[in-house]
């Protein structure tokens, strides 16, 4: 039988039951998106656990990464092999896993070798999953069914997984593509498919579904969809289907905090930021961390390691652009040092003993 929402008692206990969460949105960089990352001819794991040993020892306890349906639709076996792998790693270090099933930014998916990244460009070969022409097209959906329960199923009850994050900025194509500055690195077969659809709508049903399909499967950790942008049809149903509350920010420290205390006093919910951290438009590690700290929520910032990401770029940077001097995500470069000594030691400093994430009396029942 399918689960119901959990009631806030549940999901007040469960983050009684947790650590203070802070980690940071994990790609290795040796990978220039998710397909990179997990295709078989590219998994990197020898990157992957040094890297990871990285985030611990900077105070991190959680990494929140994204998966991709394309691997598991080539070579589903292989894929939850790997992932198994990736959690070895990553206990091994005393990190929990956040998983990301589907995402609705930046291009459309191609399997197999990737192309190489358009220098000076932020992300510019991050894939969406499933696509916005899979989104669109209802007759696609039960392989995404089948990919959602099966990844699910397998890890719905492994304890090393601490939340599953079913869907990253649904109806994020409401910006024309060719605003974009990669757009000229994109074959203009699919700038039309990405062009002409109609967004974010189709989004809606499948993010619907999606949350239909995880309960199915009864995972034992919460589930949640974190509201992103301003468009309330999207967001009454992102918040209304998640056990637990998460939200994006990439805004000023003030800003944060009036976002934390709106959403908790409308859900009584543990809340927790699953992307934070853009250097050039305030959003720092001295302002903003202590604010979770204080509030009790967890985080994620963008990005761990420098890499075939391109994330130190801003999200305007044209082709070409030099690598900045103030960098927009990421903290660590290729070899390990940081970007700012200042920023791992608040790290360090803040996350040493700190063993709590939401203990908030709004969490009620």
């Amino acid at each position: 039988m399918a689960q119901s929402r959990w009631t806030r008692a549940r999901a007040a206990q469960w983050a009684l039951d947790q650590p203070w969460w802070v980690g940071c949105n994990f790609t290795p960089s040796t990978a220039c998106n998710q397909l990179e990352m997990w295709q078989s001819e590219t998994f990197d794991p020898e990157t992957i656990a040094r890297e990871l040993g990285w985030a611990a020892h900077i105070g991190m306890n959680t990494v929140r990464v994204f998966l991709h349906d394309l691997v598991w639709q080539a070579d589903a076996d292989g894929f939850k092999a790997r992932i198994e792998t990736f959690l070895q790693l990553a206990e091994a270090v005393g990190i929990r896993t956040m998983f990301v099933l589907f995402d609705d930014c930046w291009f459309p998916p191609v399997a197999g070798p990737q192309p190489e990244p358009v220098p000076g460009v932020h992300n510019s070969r991050w894939a969406q999953s499933p696509g916005h022409h899979v989104v669109s097209d209802r007759a696609q959906w039960p392989r995404l069914q089948q990919y959602v329960c099966d990844i699910i199923d397998t890890f719905g009850r492994d304890e090393r997984v601490c939340v599953w994050d079913l869907y990253n900025e649904p109806g994020n194509a409401i910006l024309p593509l060719a605003s974009r500055p990669a757009y000229q690195a994109v074959p203009q077969a699919l700038i039309k498919v990405v062009r002409h659809s109609v967004l974010p709508s189709p989004t809606i049903p499948l993010l619907r579904a999606t949350f239909e399909w995880a309960r199915l499967v009864n995972p034992v950790q919460p589930i949640t969809v974190g509201v992103w942008a301003p468009i309330p049809r999207l967001n009454r149903l992102q918040t209304a289907c998640s056990d637990v509350i998460s939200f994006h920010h990439y805004q000023s420290a003030k800003s944060l905090r009036s976002r934390i205390k709106a959403l908790k006093e409308a859900h009584g919910r543990p809340v927790i930021c699953t992307e934070w951290m853009a250097r050039p438009v305030g959003s720092r590690v001295e302002t903003h961390l202590p604010v979770f700290q204080e509030q009790e929520v967890g985080c994620y910032c963008w990005g761990l390691v420098s890499g075939r990401t391109q994330t130190i770029h801003r999200w305007t940077d044209r082709p070409g652009s030099e690598a900045p001097k103030i960098w927009h995500h990421d903290l660590l470069r290729a070899d390990g040092s940081a970007f700012d000594d200042r920023e791992i030691e608040l790290m360090q400093r803040l996350t040493a003993g700190h063993d709590t994430l939401a203990r908030s009396s709004d969490a009620g029942t």
